[in-house]
């Protein structure tokens, strides 16, 4: 490995490591193995990883395109919505744990990570359903924070948070419903992109997934990765309702970028009312004090004016129509009924089956004025800073599957407070690990753009991470 230890390597951001593997420091059978025996080694206390696919990972590293972006680089795929052939998948169901279901195919972005040269692993552990901002499914048990491991992980890309974060691998899948990426991006320290709207194909098998909401796309500890993964994974596919507006270069290029100077608006009350932790407010002040700093102007903004008092309903309905949909091709599929759900699963299941078609439309066109709202109220500005959460990492129990829904609600609202209004408008989203408590649990800030503006938020994203380094700040061990 010509000096490259092994702990460098498992620090080593996706680019960096696949410059390695092109150079010949070190091979892709040894950077797999390597990953193989950290996830051995340590995922026995995180419970990040649900499914492991060893042997064809071994098998698909001695094939791997050497001229790949990410040629050889250990990656995870998140249990939802994403399938990979031949493997098991469970979306954090006891249903599907006791009942296996093995993928017949790749989805296409699956595809696409495997032709970015990127070697699956695994796949990483969700709530049931991915129905909580806290990946807490009682089927497989908690993820814990490599941070702390008391405390919640985030969701539901939670398993894929905690992967990163605790160095198993350096980039793992993850979606966004309704702060999914960037719930978890916030509560493990790392980087958490939400893409614009249709920014990456939900073929073969959605048109859309939970209606307008589902982005698409990983978590990284380095911004360039997330750029460069995000070049290797969009575009539509032939007959996909939607496409967003492809770039006029690669985003990898925007990284380093001048952005110039830019007007920057400040939320720190959130749409929903959420009380927010000094902790939170800390984040996101400095975080303005920074940017301007980098030359920025950053003024107040009132958050108020992206609340809607019938869009959380509509979305709600969106959702619990969505998870019905879901259980009912599980049973469909298996011949064998659902009735093991946990409280969330099944008040959205109720729900969902008495929604009628007219509903589920009137409740997708609130999401279209809702969406239209948020565009509006965020325009005047080339970029919103908001802390991702109103809260810092909660201790694990409090969203816990069998907790009472009442008892979770003032928690669910203070994890989605800033994430939440940027799914309904498909806005580019990023969280970026800039603070920290004084224990040492990460704080994000979110930087939001345009649609279809990711350009601005890999420039100043990677300015910040210039001017505030993070890419030293490591759990322990």
């Amino acid at each position: 490995m010509a000096g490259t230890t092994e702990d460098e390597l498992r620090w080593t951001d996706g680019v960096a490591l696949a410059a390695l593997v092109r150079a010949g420091e070190v091979s892709v059978p040894e950077v797999v193995e390597q990953a193989i025996a950290r996830i051995e080694a340590l995922d026995g206390a995180l419970g990040a990883v649900v499914f492991r696919r060893y042997d064809r990972a071994r098998a698909e590293a001695g094939a791997v395109d050497l001229e790949a972006p990410l040629a050889g680089v250990p990656f995870l795929l998140k249990d939802a919505v994403q399938h990979s052939e031949g493997d098991r998948y469970q979306h954090g169901m006891g249903y599907l744990r006791d009942h296996p279901w093995v993928s017949p195919h790749d989805s296409e972005l699956t595809r696409r990570y495997r032709a970015a040269g990127l070697i699956q692993l695994g796949r990483t552990k969700v709530p049931e359903l991915t129905t909580s901002p806290s990946t807490e499914p009682l089927a497989f048990g908690p993820a814990h924070n490599p941070w702390d491991l008391t405390r919640s992980t985030g969701g539901s890309s939670g398993g894929s948070g905690a992967a990163v974060a605790a160095g198993l691998v350096p980039i793992a899948h993850g979606n966004d419903m309704g702060g999914s990426i960037r719930i978890p991006a916030s509560c493990c320290g790392l980087v958490g992109l939400k893409p614009s709207r249709d920014r990456t194909s939900l073929a073969p098998d959605f048109g859309e997934y939970w209606g307008p909401l589902t982005h698409e796309h990983v978590l990284t500890r380095s911004v360039r990765d997330s750029a460069v993964v995000l070049d290797a994974t969009a575009g539509s596919v032939p007959g996909d309702f939607h496409q967003a507006p492809l770039p006029i270069h690669p985003w990898a290029n925007d990284v380093g970028r001048d952005p110039g100077s830019l007007r920057i608006g400040l939320v720190t009350e959130p749409p929903n009312g959420s009380p927010v932790t000094e902790e939170c407010l800390s984040a996101a002040g400095d975080a303005a004090r920074l940017l301007e700093s980098l030359g920025h102007h950053v003024e107040a903004a009132d958050g108020r004016i992206m609340a809607s008092e019938t869009g959380p309903l509509a979305m709600a309905t969106v959702i619990a129509a969505g998870v019905a949909r879901d259980i009912l091709e599980w049973e469909e599929r298996l011949g064998i009924p659902v009735d093991q759900l946990e409280p969330m699963s099944e008040a959205m299941l109720e729900g969902g089956r008495s929604i009628t078609a007219i509903q589920l439309i009137n409740a997708t066109n609130e999401l279209a004025r809702w969406s239209r709202q948020i565009a509006v109220a965020t325009a005047p500005f080339d970029l919103v800073l908001t802390p991702t959460l109103a809260i810092v990492p909660p201790k694990l129990g409090i969203l816990s599957g069998d907790v009472p829904i009442a008892d979770q609600m003032a928690t669910l609202g203070a994890m989605t407070a800033f994430v939440l209004p940027f799914d309904i408008s498909g806005q580019p989203a990023v969280s970026l690990p800039l603070w920290a408590t004084a224990e040492g649990l990460p704080v994000g800030i979110q930087l939001v753009a345009a649609y279809g503006r990711e350009d601005l938020l890999f420039q100043v994203a990677s300015q910040l991470e210039v001017a505030r380094p993070w890419a030293g700040r490591r759990p322990k061990p």
